[in-house]
């Protein structure tokens, strides 16, 4: 194969992304998405709906993700989230600090994105603080506390195979027995979502669902697929093209960010190119736009007081630090990672829920208190 023909695949990878991610930031916008939003209703009054939404993402995916696993066209140890090593701690710490963060920057990073397309200025602010936070946690300050502490050996757990549910019930070897486990597991998801009258009767919030779970497969097949060279013909070896870790990647909105970040700072530099991740920050922002301007909804809004500019740039930072040291945010690790049944995207999931609730119960408290 011909670097030219390397170069295409890159491309090709790249454009698919942007296209998947625009589809993703237009429909969040048309059904107010929101996992942030999602726990909120929860949390506040009960209400269902979105939560729903998201697991209904989260069953499409899993669906989807262990249909492109079993026929080849997904490699399920080539992914950050399905390694045998598993830094619990750090899944822990990043997803609680994820969930206060995305509370008090009022929304997760695909919702900073979203918002910024319908012309949210505060969403201008937390992207960048966000990005900046991202960036350090990987490469600058805050990683020698990631790696040396948070990841450290002695708070790591090592499993003798991959670390996803399906090979923990059936073993490594059993593709057909992985599958029907995750058949299963999102099955069970799905007679829950739709057991609820009222989530069958929301159209937006099952498009969502559908939607969102239906994109992240269609990262897989792009990146995993489409983007998978056995050969390259520099180096001679297999290599995932158009991704920022050089292995299989879908939908995630913090350490894309980071790389956002760091292209502009150094846009001279021929190593740094726009991948897949990147291109789907860019994606879900002119997606949301289009959807505003298209339906007139596109609005400015901007901080209220200095206060509320003061908790969304902590709540960008917490976010930039807790979703880099847990692999991932709300969609990162709670769809994409989850797709892979990961057991440490299913701690950060959790993780991050618990810490926007109780983020959310000290807010409510604190209100009450001072009226």
């Amino acid at each position: 194969m011909e670097a030219e023909q390397v170069q295409e695949i890159t491309h090709m990878v790249v454009g698919l992304g942007f296209v998947l991610a625009l589809v993703f930031g237009y429909v969040a916008n048309k059904t107010s998405f929101c996992t942030m939003g999602a726990v909120s209703d929860v949390v506040n009054m009960g209400e269902w709906g979105r939560m729903r939404a998201w697991l209904l993402a989260i069953a499409v995916a899993i669906l989807g993700t262990a249909i492109l696993e079993y026929v080849g066209y997904l490699d399920p140890t080539k992914t950050i989230y399905t390694s045998s090593r598993l830094p619990w701690l750090a899944m822990l710490v990043g997803g609680l600090t994820f969930g206060v963060g995305m509370t008090l920057a009022s929304g997760c990073g695909q919702r900073t994105l979203v918002r910024l397309g319908g012309g949210n200025l505060k969403s201008v602010v937390v992207f960048l603080f966000l990005g900046y936070s991202a960036l350090v946690t990987l490469r600058g300050i805050f990683g020698w506390f990631r790696v040396n502490v948070l990841e450290a050996d002695a708070v790591t757990y090592h499993f003798d195979h991959l670390q996803t549910l399906p090979v923990l019930v059936v073993g490594p070897d059993n593709q057909l027995g992985q599958l029907m486990v995750a058949v299963a597991l999102s099955l069970g998801i799905m007679a829950f979502v739709f057991g609820s009258k009222d989530f069958r009767r929301s159209t937006d919030n099952v498009l969502a669902g559908i939607v969102v779970g239906l994109v992240v497969v269609g990262g897989w097949y792009v990146t995993g697929k489409l983007g998978f060279l056995p050969e390259h013909p520099d180096t001679l070896e297999p290599v995932y093209l158009g991704t920022n870790s050089r292995l299989a990647e879908s939908m995630s909105f913090v350490a894309p960010l980071g790389y956002t970040m760091d292209l502009w700072a150094y846009w001279t530099d021929t190593s740094t190119t726009v991948t897949f991740a990147i291109a789907t920050v860019f994606g879900v922002v002119i997606g949301s736009f289009l959807y505003s301007v298209f339906n007139r909804t596109f609005r400015w809004e901007y901080f209220t007081s200095p206060q509320d500019m003061f908790r969304h740039l902590i709540g960008a930072v917490l976010m930039g630090f807790g979703g880099v040291t847990a692999l991932g945010c709300t969609i990162g690790q709670g769809v994409t990672g989850i797709s892979t049944l990961a057991v440490g995207s299913i701690i950060v999931f959790f993780a991050i829920v618990t810490g926007a609730a109780v983020t959310m119960k000290v807010q409510y408290y604190l209100m009450m208190r001072d009226a």
